[in-house]
C-alpha cells in the first residue's frame, strides 16, 4: 500500500487581502514536499470570534483547488472545538463532501476543546493540540508525533506556514465588466 499524499495549508492575513499556501507530500513522515500553491485573496471576510472558519474556508478551499487531490488535509488550528461545536477542519470536511479526513494541528490551547489531543515533540515542554474529523483522533496524533523534524512543529507545517508569509500576492484574476 502506498503513502497517503497529504496536505498542510495556511492563510497569512494582509489588511483585507490574504495569501494561502498548500504543501503536498506523500507519508506522515516525509521531509519534504511534492508540489507546493499558493493562491491570493481579494476580498477576506472580517474575523468575527467564534466564526473564524468565514474567513478562513474559502482562502483554504481556493488553494486545495490549485494542487492534486489529497488524501489528508492538516490545517493550522482546531478540527473540532469540542460539546460537538465544529472547529475550522470540520468546516472544511464538510466542505469537501465528508471524503477526506482533516487533521488540525493548533498551537495554542483552547478550553472547550476537550476532545483534543495534546502532543510534545522535539525539546520543546509546550503541546501541540491535535484535533480531528473523519480519522481517529488518537491516530492522528500519533502521526502528527511522528512528522519530519526534530521541533515542536514538523518541518513541513512550518514551511507551509513560511510560504504562505512570505509569498507575494500572486497576481488576481481582473473581473470582466
Amino acid at each position: 500500500m502506498s503513502e497517503p499524499l497529504l496536505v498542510c495549508l495556511d492563510v497569512d492575513y494582509r489588511a483585507d487581502t490574504a495569501v494561502a499556501a498548500g504543501v503536498w507530500f506523500r507519508g506522515w513522515a516525509a521531509a519534504q514536499e511534492e508540489t507546493q500553491a499558493i493562491a491570493g485573496f481579494s476580498e477576506v471576510a472580517a474575523y468575527e470570534p467564534g466564526e473564524f472558519y468565514r474567513r478562513e474556508l474559502p482562502c483554504l478551499l481556493g488553494v486545495l483547488r490549485e494542487g492534486p487531490a489529497a488524501d489528508i488535509v492538516i490545517v493550522d488550528g482546531y478540527a473540532t472545538l469540542g460539546q460537538g461545536h465544529p472547529g475550522l477542519g470540520a468546516h472544511l470536511h464538510e466542505a469537501l463532501g465528508r471524503k477526506v479526513p482533516v487533521v488540525g494541528v493548533a498551537k495554542t490551547a483552547y478550553r472547550s476543546a476537550s476532545d483534543a489531543i495534546e502532543v510534545r515533540r522535539g525539546e520543546s515542554g509546550s503541546p501541540l493540540f491535535v484535533t480531528a474529523v473523519g480519522i481517529d483522533v488518537a491516530l492522528a496524533a500519533q502521526e502528527v508525533r511522528r512528522m519530519h523534524g526534530p521541533y515542536r512543529v514538523p518541518t513541513l507545517l512550518r514551511a507551509v506556514d513560511q510560504l504562505a508569509r512570505q509569498s507575494a500576492m500572486p497576481e488576481l484574476p481582473r473581473s470582466e465588466g
